[in-house]
């Protein structure tokens, strides 16, 4: 059984859409992020890097939310959530995986924690500010992408999927949020409408009445 160490709306929510996607059995277990229970010791034997999420497949650590996404579709073939080695749509899966982990979801951690870069506090405005167009322009090209086909990878369903509907619930707050672009907008509705991520924002305490 796989036991996914997480908190809630935290980036385990990715592999917790997966897990749940993929009708498998698994463990969740809460890392109480408010008593930094992710530096605790025994944690960091797990994940040296001391971030939420981890993985546990049987002896095996997997951490990196990408990564453990990438581990858990590779694990379950059949479910066909990442194309195979040699088939057409594989290398556009991992590029668009890999954009939203390396560029949305790193712009987005600039936006909500502008203090790391900066040692100037009179900085921090204008930091958030150049976020919201950065990420704006980020939403523009993914609702671009979105126009004319049903998924970010063409017609199949994909763990980029489950990432970006992570990444927009983390963005919502924004002046120009995910729901504001007119093909994200139908995209996110309809993912909105699966069991899987249904399951785990009733797990994880997430409403989704803006995704009706």
């Amino acid at each position: 059984m796989y036991k996914l160490f997480y908190y809630p709306l935290n980036a385990s929510m990715a592999p917790h859409f997966i897990l749940e996607e993929l009708q498998t059995d698994f463990e969740l277990i809460l890392v109480d992020r408010k008593n930094e229970a992710h530096k605790a010791a025994s944690y960091l034997s797990l994940n040296p890097a001391g971030r939420i999420p981890t993985l546990l497949d049987g002896q095996q650590v997997v951490f990196e939310s990408a990564a453990i996404c990438i581990h858990l579709a590779e694990a379950h073939p059949a479910k066909m959530l990442i194309p195979q080695i040699g088939e057409h749509n594989r290398a556009a899966c991992l590029q668009w995986m890999m954009y939203l982990t390396n560029t949305l979801q790193a712009e987005l951690m600039v936006y909500f924690y502008p203090q790391r870069h900066s040692i100037d506090s009179s900085h921090i405005s204008a930091i958030v500010a150049a976020q919201e167009k950065r990420i704006a322009d980020i939403f523009a090209l993914l609702d671009a992408q979105l126009e004319n086909q049903t998924f970010l990878v063409g017609e199949q369903l994909s763990i980029c999927d489950f990432y970006l509907f992570m990444l927009a619930i983390w963005a919502d707050e924004l002046k120009q949020p995910p729901l504001s672009f007119e093909y994200l907008n139908k995209y996110l509705r309809r993912l909105a409408k699966r069991e899987s991520i249904i399951n785990v924002c009733k797990k994880e305490n997430l409403s989704l009445v803006d995704y009706q």
